[in-house]
């Protein structure tokens, strides 16, 4: 089971990890962007990269329990 979910957590890794390569330049690189539409995306550009960080600290934890 420890198994299961360590490759379900490197799978959702590598998945937000693309996700955020797209998404990411998307935001930066947004016809029109301005400072007023970058305090609008801050917050949800700023949990996805906390989330990112998460899933990074909870594959190592689990690392720790898959033999």
């Amino acid at each position: 089971m420890n198994n299961f979910i360590f490759q379900l957590a490197v799978f959702a890794f590598i998945a937000f990890s693309f996700l955020l390569l797209i998404s990411v330049p998307v935001v930066f690189a947004y016809p029109g962007a301005s400072a007023a539409s970058f305090t609008k995306t801050k917050t949800t550009l700023f949990s996805g990269i906390g989330l990112w960080f998460f899933l990074v600290f909870l594959i190592g934890i689990l690392n720790s329990f898959v033999v």
